[in-house]
């Protein structure tokens, strides 16, 4: 897909890799981006420099009307990216209650199912285009003292291989970007290296255009990749290690 001239609704766009992404996708040409947050007040800097090219919209992937309304806003989308997530850096058995696990699931995966739901017919309407879901390395590995929030993006890891079967017929591509730690206020407590938001952004968007569907963006991310896929256990070992840093 090309994303000049493409119209992109990016959901969770009020910082980080989302601030990064509303930044690259008019870098390489989109003519109009929805920026979609759930404080409309936090997109004013992104407004002032877009004006007109940059929708915002008032967008909670957990509110059912939120996304309803979104998708009849932004009729014209081509490329939908489901950037919004959260974390609250908890084990499994680090709490007496489920409410944060129940959160980083409402955001991390229920949350692009309801927004992919309802811009499928959009996007096969206007040719197919694509669907970049900012998933995470931990979406393939668990670490410790972030369980629930793995286990939100691994279960996003299996929504997008889903959806990437079902939008086949019509002509959607399906890219999923999972990079490793990313500095952002969100891994702000995760240990060293770290990706820009801007590499994320580049590099994920480099996949839509090459029609790559997995892509892992930033150096630390790809130097991990082959032992998970050889060696999974020492992989999982390492995690341990982070146990006392993000604790």
């Amino acid at each position: 897909m090309n994303i000049k001239n493409s119209i992109a609704v990016v959901t969770g766009a009020n910082g980080g890799i989302g601030t990064s992404l509303v930044t690259a996708l008019f870098e390489r040409g989109a003519s109009k981006v929805y920026a979609g947050a759930r404080n409309t007040e936090s997109m004013a800097n992104l407004a002032r420099v877009y004006r007109d090219k940059l929708v915002v919209l008032a967008l909670d992937v957990t509110d059912d009307a939120q996304v309803s309304a979104a998708a009849k806003a932004a009729q014209d989308v081509t490329l939908l990216v489901n950037n919004a997530g959260t974390t609250f850096d908890q084990g499994f058995l680090s709490t007496d209650d489920l409410k944060a696990a129940e959160t980083e699931m409402a955001v991390n995966y229920f949350g692009p199912i309801r927004v992919t739901r309802a811009f499928a017919p959009v996007l096969k309407a206007n040719g197919g285009g694509a669907v970049l879901n900012i998933l995470s390395f931990l979406s393939l590995v668990a670490m410790p003292m972030a369980g629930s929030y793995s286990a939100s993006k691994a279960a996003a890891l299996s929504m997008t291989r889903g959806i990437r079967a079902e939008l086949a017929g019509q002509g959607t591509l399906v890219v999923g970007a999972m990079p490793a730690q990313v500095d952002t206020e969100l891994a702000k407590n995760y240990p060293e290296p770290k990706a820009t938001t801007q590499e994320v952004a580049r590099e994920a968007l480099d996949a839509v255009e090459q029609a790559v569907e997995d892509v892992y963006p930033g150096t630390y991310a790809k130097q991990l990749l082959p032992s998970v896929l050889s060696d999974p256990k020492s992989v999982e070992a390492a995690m341990k290690s982070v146990l006392p840093l993000v604790a």
